[in-house]
């Protein structure tokens, strides 16, 4: 146990030196010239409009928030194809369980590309995909005594 916390140890300190090291040595052949256009903030080749307190649309969320969801799920379909790779190998090769089993894991996968192109549907129904949302699906009232907050 030693021996493996003194590994650990060893392993550590060598990463901090190697960082320290590379910090003081840019430091020392960097030059220092600092300057107004320098200190700018820079966003995305954009000039800076307003504070930087301000509300940003939901829209850069929501487009985000939906890349990583679909780009994770997406990734699972690696570790299937190695599987369903292997399984097809297997049973090309004469074994007939593999056969089976391919067969199993490809049902599989359309059972979960089915159930990702469900929710992809979803948000496109919903309009979460279009950048810029329609009133078409909201109702509204066409005379004041719809209105339930209209006064009298």
């Amino acid at each position: 146990m030693t021996a493996l916390i003194a590994t650990v140890a060893v392993f550590v300190s060598v990463g901090v030196v190697f960082l320290l090291a590379n910090l003081l040595l840019g430091k020392l052949v960097r030059p220092d010239r600092p300057s107004v256009e320098k200190g700018e903030i820079y966003e995305c080749g954009e000039k800076p409009v307003g504070t930087a307190w301000i509300q940003f649309d939901l829209r850069f969320y929501v487009v985000a928030l939906l890349f990583v969801l679909f780009d994770v799920e997406i990734a699972f379909f690696f570790p299937w194809a190695v599987v369903f790779g292997e399984a097809t190998q297997a049973a090309d090769a004469g074994n007939p369980a593999a056969r089976s089993f391919a067969a199993f894991t490809f049902v599989e996968f359309l059972i979960f590309f089915g159930i990702l192109l469900i929710g992809f549907a979803y948000l496109w129904r919903r309009g979460d995909l279009e950048w810029v949302k329609t009133l078409a699906g909201q109702t509204t009232p066409t005379d004041r005594s719809e209105d339930p907050h209209a006064a009298a």
